[in-house]
């Protein structure tokens, strides 16, 4: 197993210099570091040892270069804080271990450098103040081994402490494969590299993988671990040869992932904690409004920190929720965690855990209570606590709804069926009604909501508290009376003048067939027109036979509405009725190419009889 270690501590306190004692690798890449002996930006270097392989990733030390520090920070297993005994700890080596403690870092070890400068006495003195800063945070525990990088002296101490360290990690699961890119160039003949810390998973060339927040998909081409070609990737630093997006496209703080959990989002709900009291002094969590920069893997953008009412609640460990709202869309995830910090005067603010990418918004935000968010942070990423926290969840075109609005649109469904006469409701009006009512409580587009009345009035047929016939629902057992000789030969007349690609409006087709409009209710609860807008309806068989020409389409390619324009031989008029009112049933769904199979289409295409949804 690879891990994956970061360097932390002040500036000239030898942590590139021990990096290249132990592994011979110079961490320090670019010409500007390695003339003024000074980190810059992150490096990177690797050492084997007998139970596996050690990625290290060095970070500048130089307070000016914090936000370099917190992009390789913010991908490791474990920290290996370097302190010089000749200097003791100064303010990075604080303000490292503050940012470490706040982004979740529980393991590492402590390196004393220079030991060959000072007295034995001053070593025990600088470990005994390390010890000291190091109680107050999650890294209390961790071992303190003194090192000369430049005469050797406890180098093999230093490697023992890092293969015990490494045994003492437990692999990530698998399942949530993600790289967070640090690095972007172009090599001549290839095409673009990103580098990154790949986890969760392995990769292989020729896989495709997510690049968010870009929203495309990417070729892996070559694959290169520590700088020789691989057919195959785990865990630890990797470079990727990747096809389909250009140089300008692709940057530090994006991912390339395959999990499905990875959102780009504008807005993330969040639990903050207070950074570790390592100088003794009193922390305060950010303010309402506080406006502040977010850490999150290799990505930096200012974010305002929201803790009104509705968003912020306190926690019995000290820590809140919050909602942040950031500058611009960046890759995130349930779980996930960041560092949020206050550039000038430079202080660590709060470190926290993302619990919701998506938050709730609009409507939804009604139903955040004390309860919900608190049931958020106990299982973050967890399905049925973000369900009721938002009420209702649209995914891959299915509408789950939390137990209390299902409840709820169920008893309306019931009233508003009800309160009609015996001859029932057209099912499109009482569709396009409950749509409405959910849309007051939740957070869905006009499609997602139709589809769940949809589903709430067949629930209730199921379970026979409704009666459907044709295009109609009424309570059970009401009838209406048949109608006369003579209103039924005119019901003919129109159904008949529907029965085209292309139909009169209804009411002219009505007025034609001397149909009076107890005869056009009869004909839509027969099931034996479909009526798709105020003054548009189609014969039953014909729509079907229209409806199955637009999914079969629609399997074999993003169905524009010009290919069903010219399929039908009709008008964009009828197509664009036609296509609003499969959207509305769930028969297909809007994508970004054209129209694509909905939920429903399985169960609409090649029925036997029509069932207006």
């Amino acid at each position: 197993m690879t891990v994956v270690i970061g360097t932390a501590g002040h500036i000239d306190h030898g942590k590139s210099t021990l990096l290249r004692a132990l592994t011979g690798i110079d961490p320090d890449r670019l010409p500007e570091e390695r003339r003024r002996g000074m980190t810059i930006d992150v490096g990177y270097a690797h050492m084997p040892l007998p139970g596996g392989e050690v990625d290290f990733v060095d970070v500048p030390g130089h307070d000016r270069l914090i936000g370099n520090m917190l992009v390789g920070a913010g991908e490791i297993d474990a920290a290996m804080l370097v302190v010089a005994a000749d200097d003791g700890p100064r303010a990075q080596t604080i303000e490292h271990l503050e940012l470490l403690d706040a982004i979740g870092i529980r393991d590492g070890i402590v390196v004393l450098t220079k030991v060959d400068l000072v007295s034995s006495e001053r070593r025990g003195a600088v470990a005994a103040e390390v010890r000291s800063l190091l109680g107050s945070t999650a890294l209390r525990a961790v071992p303190v081994v003194e090192v000369s990088a430049t005469s050797g002296e406890g180098l093999e101490d230093v490697r023992e402490a890092i293969e015990a360290l490494r045994r003492r990690l437990v692999p990530e699961p698998a399942g949530r494969l993600r790289l967070a890119i640090d690095r972007t160039f172009t090599v001549r003949g290839r095409g673009v590299v990103v580098t990154g810390t790949l986890r969760g998973g392995r990769v292989a060339r020729g896989d495709t993988l997510r690049l968010v927040p870009a929203g495309r998909d990417v070729r892996v081409r070559e694959l290169q671990v520590h700088g020789s070609a691989v057919e195959h990737a785990g865990l630890g630093r990797v470079a990727m040869n990747v096809a389909g997006v250009e140089l300008a496209e692709v940057g530090r703080g994006m991912v390339l992932t395959s999990d499905a959990a990875l959102l780009t989002t504008d807005r993330l709900l969040v639990r903050l904690a207070r950074p570790a009291a390592i100088r003794g002094l009193p922390r305060v969590l950010p303010a309402d409004r506080t406006e502040a920069r977010l850490h999150l893997g290799t990505e930096d953008v200012g974010v305002v920190v929201g803790r009104s009412a509705r968003d912020s609640v306190a926690l019995d460990d000290g820590s809140v929720t919050a909602l942040l709202r950031l500058a611009r869309p960046v890759a995130a995830a349930p779980g996930d965690r960041f560092v949020l910090r206050r550039p000038s005067p430079s202080a660590t603010l709060a470190g926290g855990v993302v619990l919701d990418a998506q938050p709730p918004r609009a409507a939804a935000r009604r139903r955040s209570t004390a309860a919900r968010l608190a049931a958020m942070v106990l299982r973050p990423g967890d399905a049925a606590a973000r369900l009721d926290l938002h009420g209702a969840v649209a995914s891959n075109g299915s509408v789950s709804l939390a137990a209390d609005v299902a409840h709820d649109l169920a008893a309306a469904t019931l009233d508003m069926v009800a309160t009609e006469t015996d001859a029932g409701v057209p099912m499109a009006t009482l569709r396009a009604r409950l749509a409405r009512d959910l849309r007051r409580r939740v957070t869905l587009d006009v499609e997602a909501a139709t589809a769940a009345a949809s589903d709430a009035i067949d629930g209730l047929v199921i379970a026979g508290r409704l009666e459907r016939e044709g295009a109609t629902v009424r309570l059970p057992g009401r009838r209406v009376a048949r109608p006369s000789a003579e209103v039924e030969a005119a019901m003919n007349r129109l159904v008949a003048a529907l029965a085209v690609p292309a139909p009169p409006p209804l009411a002219e087709a009505a007025r034609a067939a001397s149909c009076p409009p107890a005869g056009i209710h009869a004909v839509e609860q027969q099931g034996r027109i479909v009526v798709v807008a105020d003054d548009l309806a189609w014969e039953a068989a014909t729509w079907r036979r229209l409806t199955d020409m637009a999914i079969e389409m629609a399997r074999r390619g993003p169905l524009t509405p010009a290919a069903y324009r010219d399929a039908t031989g009709t008008s964009r008029k009828y197509v664009m009725a036609l296509l609003e009112d499969f959207g509305r049933r769930g028969i297909l769904r809007r994508a970004a190419d054209g129209h694509v199979p909905g939920p429903r289409a399985p169960e609409v295409a090649g029925a036997p009889a029509v069932r207006a949804r």
